[in-house]
C-alpha cells in the first residue's frame, strides 16, 4: 500500500510539472499566428530570396556560421507548420493554401540558389554541402522532434528562442540550396539527395505539428463529405510512409558500412603485427561489387601459411566472406628496391630535419642578437662612466635603457633609447645638446632622449 501511495504521488507530481496548460495560448491565437506565417508574398518572399543567397554563400565558402544565420532568417517553417495544423484540425482549405505557398517558396529557393551557383566561380562541393546529399532515418527523427518542439512553443506564451532553434536543427534552407547546386552543376544525385532531405524535414515537421495539435485537443472542423476526409487521410499517411521508407534503407546501409569499416580496421590493427613487416597502406571497400580489404606491406614477406591464418581469423571479426588482398614486394627478393625505398625515406627525413635545424639556428641567432642588445644596456653605463667623468664633470650618475613607446590614439609603437642623468649643477643648453649627441654616438643609436633628474 505504501508503494502504491508513493507511485500515485509521483504520478501527480509528474503531471504537475509536465502540464503546459498554465502557459498555453488561446487556441484561436495559435491558429492565427501559424496562418499569418503561411503566405509567401512581398516582404516574406524577398526575405526568403535573401536567406537563400546567404545560405548558398555559406555552402559555397563552407561557413557553418553563415549557414546558421540563413536558417534563422528563412521563413520556411510557416507553410510547413500550416500543413500540419490543417491536417490536425481537418481544415482542408488551410492544407491547400499552405501547400501552395510551400511550393512557391521551394521553387523560388531552388531557382535562386541555382542562379547563384551558375554565377559563382567556386564550384567545388565542400563538406557542408555534401552533408545535405545523403539523408538518413536520423534526419527523420531530428525533423520530428524539432517539429514537436515547434508546435509546443507556438501554442504557449513563453515562446523564447525555440522556433529559431528548430529552424537551425531541422535545416530547411541548406538542402534547397544544395539542390540548386546540383542543378547548376548538372549533378542529379546531389539534387535528388538534397531535395529528399528537404522533403523529409518538411513532412515530419508537419507530422509532428499534426500530432501536437491532436494531443493539445485543438478543435477540429467537421468534413461534410466523409469520403473526402478518408481520401485526405490516406494521402497524408501515404506521403509519410513513402518519405520514411527510403531513409530507413539509406540508414541501414550506412550503419552496415560503418560496422564493416570498424571491424576491418580492428582486424588490421590487431592481426597485422609482425616484427619485420610494416603496414604502409590499407584500402577498405564496403560497397559492392568492389567489397574487399586490401593491405600493402613493406619489409620481410609473410608466408602463405600466415596469410591463410589471417583469412581464418577474419571470421572472428565478422569478415568471413570478404576477400583479403595482401600486396607484398619488398621482401628478400626485392632487397634492392627495399633499400631504394629506405634510402628515399631517409633522405626525406634528413631534408626535413635539415630545414628544421636551419630554421631553429636562424631563430637562435635572432634571439642571441636581441639578448646581446639588452645586455649592452645593462653594462654601457658602467663602461662609459670614466669617459663622462672627464668630459662632463657635473654628471654624478647615469642610467641608459631601451623602452617601447606606444601611441595613445593609435596602435603605433616605436623603440626609444633614454639616458637618465643626475647632475651636480645644471648644464647649459649647448652642453646638453653636446652630451646628447655624444651619448647617441657612444651607444650607437640614431636618436636618444636625455632626461635630467
Amino acid at each position: 500500500m505504501a508503494f502504491m501511495s508513493i507511485l500515485q504521488r509521483f504520478r501527480v507530481y509528474l503531471r504537475q510539472i509536465l502540464d503546459p496548460s498554465d502557459e498555453q495560448e488561446r487556441e484561436e491565437d495559435t491558429v492565427e499566428s501559424i496562418r499569418k506565417g503561411i503566405v509567401f508574398r512581398g516582404t516574406n518572399l524577398w526575405v526568403l530570396i535573401f536567406a537563400t543567397f546567404i545560405a548558398s554563400l555559406g555552402l559555397n565558402t563552407n561557413s557553418t556560421a553563415v549557414i546558421i544565420g540563413a536558417m534563422l532568417i528563412s521563413p520556411l517553417m510557416g507553410p510547413i507548420m500550416g500543413i500540419g495544423l490543417g491536417v490536425g484540425i481537418n481544415d482542408f482549405e488551410l492544407i491547400k493554401k499552405a501547400f501552395r505557398n510551400l511550393m512557391i517558396a521551394t521553387i523560388f529557393s531552388v531557382l535562386t540558389s541555382t542562379l547563384y551557383f551558375l554565377l559563382s566561380p567556386l564550384n567545388e562541393a565542400r563538406s557542408e554541402l555534401l552533408a545535405r546529399t545523403t539523408p538518413t532515418i536520423y534526419d527523420v527523427l531530428i525533423a520530428f522532434f524539432g517539429g514537436m518542439a515547434g508546435i509546443v512553443a507556438s501554442a504557449t506564451k513563453l515562446k523564447g528562442n525555440v522556433i529559431p532553434g528548430v529552424a537551425i536543427a531541422t535545416a530547411l534552407m541548406p538542402p534547397l540550396c544544395t539542390a540548386g547546386f546540383g542543378l547548376a552543376s548538372g549533378n542529379l544525385t546531389y539534387f535528388f539527395g538534397a531535395f529528399y532531405l528537404f522533403t523529409i524535414n518538411s513532412v515530419f515537421i508537419a507530422v509532428a505539428t499534426t500530432l501536437g495539435v491532436r494531443l493539445m485537443h485543438f478543435s477540429k472542423k467537421k468534413f461534410m463529405d466523409k469520403e473526402r476526409e478518408k481520401k485526405v487521410h490516406r494521402i497524408v499517411y501515404s506521403i509519410i510512409f513513402l518519405t520514411m521508407v527510403p531513409s530507413l534503407y539509406i540508414t541501414y546501409n550506412m550503419v552496415k558500412t560503418n560496422i564493416f569499416e570498424t571491424n576491418a580496421s580492428r582486424f588490421i590493427k590487431n592481426e597485422f603485427n609482425f616484427p619485420n613487416t610494416l603496414v604502409v597502406d590499407k584500402i577498405v571497400k564496403a560497397e559492392q561489387p568492389e567489397r574487399r580489404i586490401e593491405v600493402s606491406l613493406i619489409g620481410k614477406e609473410i608466408s602463405e601459411d600466415v596469410i591463410v591464418s589471417l583469412k581464418e581469423k577474419m571470421l572472428q571479426y565478422g569478415l568471413g566472406d570478404i576477400p583479403l588482398i595482401i600486396q607484398q614486394g619488398f621482401g628478400k627478393e626485392d632487397a634492392g628496391l627495399q633499400n631504394d625505398v629506405s634510402n628515399m625515406l631517409l633522405q626525406d627525413y634528413y631534408m626535413q630535419n635539415k630545414q628544421r635545424i636551419a630554421s631553429q639556428e636562424q631563430e637562435i641567432v635572432q634571439l642571441r642578437s636581441r639578448l646581446e642588445s639588452y645586455l649592452l644596456y645593462d653594462t654601457i653605463g658602467r663602461l662609459i662612466s670614466p669617459e663622462i667623468k672627464i668630459l662632463y664633470p657635473s654628471v654624478k650618475n647615469i642610467a641608459i635603457s631601451k623602452v617601447i613607446r606606444s601611441s595613445v590614439d593609435s596602435s603605433y609603437t616605436d623603440t626609444l633609447t633614454i639616458a637618465i642623468v643626475a647632475l651636480e649643477k645644471p648644464l647649459a643648453v649647448p652642453e646638453e645638446e653636446q652630451l646628447t649627441a655624444w651619448l647617441s654616438a657612444r651607444v650607437g643609436v640614431k636618436t636618444l632622449k636625455l632626461i635630467k633628474e
